[in-house]
């Protein structure tokens, strides 16, 4: 089955490639350091401790590990790989030149292998569900251990690694730990064929989220600019179909608080600009990247920056978590969360059922799931500034009562590490 998909990927890399010309054209980044996709690169290491994390919300993730592994093995260099850029971007700002960065390249038997024999791994840690045959083939041929951290995988996944379940099996038995968020994940990659013996349950890393010292004071300057008194709400992370539903909302509340402001924060960069294009039309906008005042007047605060998301949720009064509207499967609410914040989100959670669960179950999210539904879960909590407050208050309990699972991790991965440090 691994020698098909090689096969079959083979046909389709010069169509990966004119995806990726595709992207750049909003994106320059995606042309630049194209060698590296086919495992050419500009360095080499003699040993290192491999961290893979995809895009955005793994590396955010994976960056409290790091660090973790970074205080404990600090001659050990480390490497983290992403697919997009604006993975190499948060790895870049949060570590500068003290973590070496990489694109994975593309799942390809030589690609891998020329990886390999450049960055001499001595552990490949793996986070959430990113399983690529040839990479694991890679490994398994090379005896470096593999750790799947913070492994998550939703019925959904699920039952699209059963479509492919003899590689799906193949995969598994080729990763030496894997780290499940929780019992219901656990046994869905047992299910698949990975072994029970090599699996445990540590709870999410996300839980143990860290906010910068200064996030308070800079978020608070940010919310004294805006207008220290008005009702302001986020729409956070927000994908193409989901800003009309949102800008649709945001006049219900604006016709019974002419004052309220939302800051509307797009997902990915290259849809900025259509959608201050979109806001301009319905409202008087202003752009943070461009620092413009936000005045009395202005209607929506387009955060069309990068690395600023946590900021603007803590400068807001209620959080809507996007990707959620429409069938994306939802985004990270665990900042909000951590920050305090009543939440709302749309009815697709599937990315983070068990999380969701959680914060539903404490009532310290509300779900909605249309324009009308939404101004309606926000003007609930406009009146009712004491219902906010004690709902994120919920929300902050349950990021404690989960804390953890980042400790744990850690540990796992540095007994992988030191074995292989001392062969």
């Amino acid at each position: 089955m691994r020698y098909l998909y090689t096969f079959l990927f083979y046909l389709a890399l010069p169509f990966v490639f004119l995806r990726l010309w595709w992207k750049s054209r909003n994106q320059p980044e995606y042309r630049e350091r194209l060698g590296e996709r086919l495992g050419y690169y500009p360095f080499r290491l003699e040993k290192c401790i491999w961290v893979h994390a995809v895009s955005v919300g793994e590396t955010l993730a994976a960056i409290p590990l790091i660090k973790g592994l970074k205080a404990r093995y600090p001659h050990v260099p480390l490497l983290v790989t992403t697919m997009t850029p604006t993975g190499a971007e948060r790895v870049k700002s949060a570590f500068g030149d003290s973590v070496k960065h990489a694109y994975i390249p593309y799942d390809l038997p030589g690609a891998m292998q020329r990886f390999i024999a450049t960055m001499h791994p001595v552990v490949c840690v793996i986070m959430e569900t990113e399983l690529w045959p040839n990479l694991l083939a890679a490994c398994s041929r090379r005896k470096i251990p593999v750790c799947l951290v913070n492994a998550r995988l939703s019925e959904k996944s699920a039952k699209g690694y059963g479509r492919i379940a003899s590689l799906a099996r193949e995969m598994l038995r080729r990763i030496d730990l894997i780290a499940a968020h929780g019992q219901a994940d656990a046994e869905r990659f047992v299910a698949l064929g990975a072994y029970r013996e090599r699996m445990i349950t540590t709870g999410n890393i996300k839980f143990d989220i860290e906010l910068p010292q200064d996030l308070q004071e800079r978020s608070a300057s940010l919310r004294a600019e805006m207008g220290g008194a008005r009702f302001v709400w986020i729409a956070a992370s927000t994908h193409e179909g989901e800003e009309e539903i949102i800008l649709a909302a945001h006049e219900l509340i604006r016709a019974q608080n002419p004052s309220a402001l939302l800051i509307l924060v797009p997902r990915h960069p290259a849809r900025f600009d259509a959608i201050a294009h979109l806001a301009a039309q319905m409202f008087m906008t202003a752009r943070r990247s461009r620092q413009e005042k936000c005045t009395p007047d202005t209607a929506v605060y387009l955060g069309d920056t990068m690395g600023e998301l946590l900021l603007m949720y803590g400068a807001s009064d209620v959080a809507f978590v996007a990707g959620s509207l429409i069938p994306r499967g939802g985004h990270n609410m665990l900042e909000p969360g951590a920050l305090g914040k009543p939440i709302l989100t749309g009815p697709h959670l599937f990315n983070f059922a068990e999380i969701s669960e959680l914060f539903v179950a404490a009532n310290a999210l509300n779900k909605v799931t249309d324009a009308q539904s939404l101004a309606e879960g926000l003007m609930n909590l406009m009146r009712h500034p004491q219902e906010r407050e004690q709902m994120g208050a919920r929300a902050l309990q349950v990021i404690s009562r989960n804390r953890g699972a980042l400790s744990k991790q850690i540990e796992l991965v540095s007994s992988a590490i030191s074995s292989q440090l001392i062969r």
